[in-house]
């Protein structure tokens, strides 16, 4: 008699600790508003509105900040501003949300690529052929990155004229 009470104080426990884990949406019930705002973004992304595309991808994040594609997004448009510190910090997100997101790990490599740090866009290329044993885009598309190497940071300054 003096078990019961206890035993339900640990079930009613148990339950109000595994509510909020029940509640979390899984990625493919991102909430529609979101999806819409991320395929506008992508719009102006493909006609070279990049600042105009953030924008889109940013509002997508407000309006559900689980989209890991906005993330990704974003993560792109930073790589085609040359802001590849901001592109690695996107993806970090997106990869909190799914450590196996092989576009965010594409993504991030290339951008590790263009600052040069090959070693550490060579972990993630072992990881991407770790996730895609068979092959995928993203892994051919950060093998080529890796194989051309660093463009930005390889690249020499513009010699300035000399002034007396």
């Amino acid at each position: 008699m003096r078990l019961l009470p206890r035993v339900l104080l640990i079930g009613l426990a148990g339950l109000t600790l595994a509510a909020p884990v029940g509640a979390q949406r899984t990625d493919d019930q991102i909430l529609p508003r979101s999806a819409e705002l991320e395929k506008q973004g992508r719009a102006l992304f493909a006609s070279g509105k990049f600042e105009d595309a953030e924008n889109a991808f940013e509002s997508a994040l407000a309006t559900d900040p689980r989209n890991r594609g906005a993330y990704v997004d974003i993560a792109r448009v930073a790589e085609r501003q040359h802001l590849y510190g901001k592109a690695i910090r996107m993806t970090n997100q997106a990869l909190e949300l799914d450590p196996n997101d092989a576009d965010a790990i594409a993504v991030q490599g290339e951008a590790m690529v263009e600052l040069g740090a090959l070693p550490r866009a060579q972990a993630n290329l072992t990881k991407l052929q770790q996730l895609c044993a068979k092959g995928c885009p993203q892994l051919a598309q950060l093998q080529t990155a890796i194989s051309r190497g660093p463009t930005v940071a390889s690249a020499k300054p513009a010699a300035s004229p000399k002034t007396n």
